[in-house]
């Protein structure tokens, strides 16, 4: 696929999939995109994206607002737009704050698996790793295929395990056959 967008200048990263997965599993699990107000649990329809950055003072994670309503190639596009204003400290406050459900990366570290910590009052947060050739087997055989490690952090006064699991099976599944949230 990027070859293809490469000649347009575009570029889709293993990143931008997951964003685009993540925005499109909380539509189908409204009780992960929440937050946690005083005593009360604050659902949303739209789902608001934080990306953590890194930048050289730590961690900032700016907003990509109503990513389940966007295409992939939008989704890259502002990910970009934002991690290099982050990077370069011209982000507005209003492009860092409001997101209702997180993703952290470390995949481009050599990072295979983390605890991602949840940024209040956002009820989670998605840790996602590096992709690995790893030994599978396939219909009693075994080959080898590209496996990616993702972990959730929840805030149970919101999420509970069971509603987690629900989550992270709907995404495991879109990851493993994104043509259908690219379409």
């Amino acid at each position: 696929m990027n070859s293809m967008l490469e000649e347009d200048g575009y570029r889709i990263s293993v990143n931008d999939i997951v964003l685009k997965a993540v925005a499109a599993a909380l539509r189908q699990h409204p009780n992960c995109n929440a937050q946690w107000h005083d005593n009360f649990v604050r659902r949303f329809n739209a789902v608001h994206l934080g990306v953590a950055v890194a930048i050289d003072e730590g961690l900032i994670t700016p907003v990509i607002r109503n990513a389940h309503a966007k295409g992939i190639m939008q989704i890259a596009s502002e990910v970009r737009e934002l991690a290099g204003r982050a990077r370069t400290k011209k982000l507005m406050p209003d492009e860092y704050t409001g997101s209702t459900f997180s993703v952290s990366n470390l995949g481009m570290f050599g990072i295979q698996e983390f605890t991602a910590i949840i940024n209040p009052p956002e009820a989670g947060i998605l840790a996602v790793g590096g992709i690995e050739e790893t030994p599978v087997v396939v219909s009693g055989e075994v080959k080898i295929c590209p496996r990616m490690r993702i972990t959730m952090s929840c805030d149970h006064r919101v999420i509970d395990g069971a509603q987690g699991a629900r989550f992270l099976a709907t995404l495991k599944s879109m990851l493993e056959e994104p043509t259908a949230i690219l379409l």
